[in-house]
């Protein structure tokens, strides 16, 4: 089995964690999903949908992103989430029942790269940034396919990598340190994650399903616009150093450890120059 990055945004195969390691892991989840929030709606309105469907299944659903924003647009959808985390799944359904929406959302914990659970016969199946995680993903869209109902819609969602979040000159000391742990990571994705940044299309159509449309966005949002920019920059950053430190100077290291102290002077909490930036492409494919 592929083994799974430490900075995922889903689960699909178990892979063993630490309950500290989840719990980041979930916070930066969470603070995707509130950053995002108004990119993940947009492509939810955008799915070429005849109608609205009743049954959704969301796919390596992490801690809720596509869950919520699917059960918030169609409003009497029902939606079964699944994910390898079991601590992920525990905090989507303690957000469904604070927002009163537990009757809405029903949790599977599974492992895909293993056996398929019943998940039912769905009109519209929700895979975002977990799909490169399978160890054989063709096999994955040819059990969706037979499982979506006939007409059913697969929404396939990939990042184009980890969002950037300081200026190519930033910062002064050391221009250009998380382009270079950006470099790093995509050396070990290269290695263990040989699917991501995969052309979706083609490997939807081989599966027998008909792709109807394709989507990039780009992502730009100002860190003055949210008040949760620079906490998901602080987060992200630190799991981002964390996994190509075996690749960077002990000056990048160290230039790094400065932005992620949360109170130090060169702490990235108090720039005032953060964007997010990054892409998102979504392939919508029918089973015809």
């Amino acid at each position: 089995m592929t083994h799974a990055s430490s900075l995922t945004h889903g689960g699909l195969h178990a892979a063993p964690r630490h309950t500290h390691d989840s719990d980041v892991q979930a916070d930066i989840l969470d603070l995707d999903a509130e950053v995002l929030a108004e990119h993940t709606a947009s492509l939810t309105a955008w799915l070429p949908l005849a109608a609205a469907p009743r049954h959704i299944v969301d796919l390596g659903c992490g801690t809720g992103t596509g869950t919520f924003a699917l059960l918030e647009r169609f409003p009497t959808a029902k939606v079964t989430a699944v994910d390898a985390s079991d601590a992920h799944l525990q905090r989507l359904r303690d957000k469904a029942r604070a927002s009163g929406l537990a009757d809405r959302v029903h949790t599977v914990s599974a492992d895909l790269d293993a056996d398929w659970p019943d998940l039912g016969r769905p009109d519209l199946v929700w895979a975002s940034a977990s799909m490169h995680h399978l160890a054989d993903p063709d096999r994955a869209l040819r059990t969706v396919r037979d499982l979506l109902a006939p007409g059913g819609l697969f929404a396939v969602v990939e990042l184009s990598g980890l969002p950037r979040f300081l200026p190519d000159t930033a910062p002064q000391e050391r221009p250009g340190v998380e382009e270079r742990c950006h470099a790093a990571l995509a050396r070990r994705h290269a290695e263990h994650l040989p699917h991501r940044g995969a052309d979706w299309g083609p490997k939807l159509t081989a599966a027998g399903l008909t792709v109807e449309a394709r989507r990039t966005l780009a992502v730009h949002i100002d860190g003055s616009r949210s008040k949760a920019v620079g906490s998901y920059a602080l987060s992200t950053l630190r799991r981002l150093r964390d996994s190509a430190a075996h690749a960077l100077t002990a000056q990048d290291l160290a230039c790094l450890d400065g932005l992620l102290d949360p109170h130090g002077p060169q702490s990235i909490l108090l720039r005032n120059d953060l964007a997010v930036r990054t892409e998102r492409t979504v392939w919508a494919a029918r089973r015809t």
